[in-house]
């Protein structure tokens, strides 16, 4: 369960994809010891573009999430993810025999880069479906770059637009979020493979694996967490309750890395059901040293397993870092482990119930070692 891919070199035809890639940097061995590793969708609007008649008492979560993505400055972020933006290059541009001549469509598109991409490499026409505001946008860049004759950009959700096709050959999507599936698009992405893909068709990217480690992150803890047992001379603690069970979205240092890495899930994108993104995964961590670990660590790899070579990018902490960064898990108790000692634990992922987007983990852990003995459950949601 702890194997983990190592994706070959993608910079031969990309002069500077040394510089802009994560790939060339190995990731966990397949015995579990620590090795050197490693657009979206806005409120249905009515009438004149960009008037909203959806009032701010009857926005859904949903609304919000759709909203955000019609702001510059979420997409910027994004397509200066060099990693990210790299790696669907490289994999477009480098695979061209997938591309020529098909019909492709993407997945909440947002500037359309994709579809670019897409476009410059041969397909015969892109469908780009992007829900927000950006769509406008998408379409005077694809105007602009004279590509109009081969995509075509269409503004709503992919659950309630039309295709002026009946099939298409390939489905592109950049529909990860943090944790991998928070505010993510898997959802949307499997409902246009179930109904407009072809039999062989090919989804990209096809292959997401989420991983598991353990670190040492008592100065950040102290900061974040123990803040509030004296602010200011009073105590606030009640709010500390709440802070744990918020996973943290930001960058480790490969450093405060204590455990091997397991993978917890791999899901097959052109396989996989919808339901299959709820899941309870084992792990076992084995301390490479004596340390404390304060927190679990969560991150993600992609594969593009249809190319000529094995290709895709990790977001863990031993890769180059991406917008996506990782998923902190603090843990009531500062845990003493000794070398070889391990955590054992399961982590249950899944949709909140109340709104899809948001997800609602639930980790297991247990430690019976020399100096800290302790089985505990905690609930995080991220929100």
């Amino acid at each position: 369960m702890d194997q983990h891919i190592r994706f070959q070199d993608t910079d031969q035809a990309i002069e500077d994809a040394t510089e802009s890639s994560n790939l060339d940097e190995s990731m966990c061995e397949p015995d579990g010891s620590v090795v050197a590793c490693d657009d979206k969708s806005i409120e249905e609007s009515v009438g004149e573009p960009g008037v909203s008649f959806i009032g701010a008492d009857d926005k859904t979560s949903a609304d919000y999430y759709f909203d955000s993505y019609s702001h510059f400055g979420i997409h910027e972020e994004m397509l200066k993810d060099v990693v990210r933006t790299k790696t669907y290059q490289n994999v477009i541009y480098q695979n061209k025999f997938l591309f020529k001549n098909k019909v492709v469509l993407d997945v909440g598109a947002g500037t359309g880069i994709l579809s670019l991409f897409c476009a410059k490499a041969g397909a015969e026409h892109v469908y780009a479906v992007e829900c927000s505001h950006m769509a406008d946008m998408a379409k005077e860049i694809v105007e602009s770059n004279g590509y109009s004759n081969v995509v075509t950009v269409l503004k709503g959700k992919i659950e309630e637009i039309d295709l002026p096709v009946a099939k298409v050959d390939i489905i592109i999507s950049e529909w990860m979020g943090y944790f991998l599936l928070f505010e993510n698009m898997l959802n949307t992405v499997l409902y246009a493979r179930d109904k407009w893909l072809v039999d062989d068709g090919v989804v990209l990217p096809d292959k997401a694996s989420l991983y598991l480690t353990a670190i040492e992150d008592a100065e950040y803890r102290e900061d974040k967490i123990e803040f509030w047992n004296n602010v200011y001379g009073f105590n606030m603690s009640c709010i500390k309750k709440q802070a744990i069970t918020e996973p943290l979205v930001d960058t480790v240092d490969q450093n405060q890395i204590v455990t091997n890495c397991q993978l917890l899930k791999t899901m097959d994108i052109s396989k996989m059901a919808p339901g299959d993104a709820s899941f309870t995964a084992p792990f076992k961590l084995v301390a490479g040293r004596d340390d404390y670990i304060h927190a679990l660590v969560a991150y993600f790899d992609v594969s593009f397993t249809k190319c000529h070579k094995l290709m895709g990018f990790s977001t863990g902490p031993r890769s180059r870092a991406t917008h996506w960064k990782q998923t902190v898990l603090y843990l009531e108790d500062v845990l003493t482990i000794c070398e070889g000692e391990t955590i054992v634990g399961s982590l249950a992922v899944a949709p909140n119930k109340k709104n899809p987007r948001d997800v609602d983990i639930i980790l297991k852990y247990s430690l019976s070692g020399r100096r800290s003995t302790i089985s505990r459950v905690q609930f995080y949601k991220m929100r």
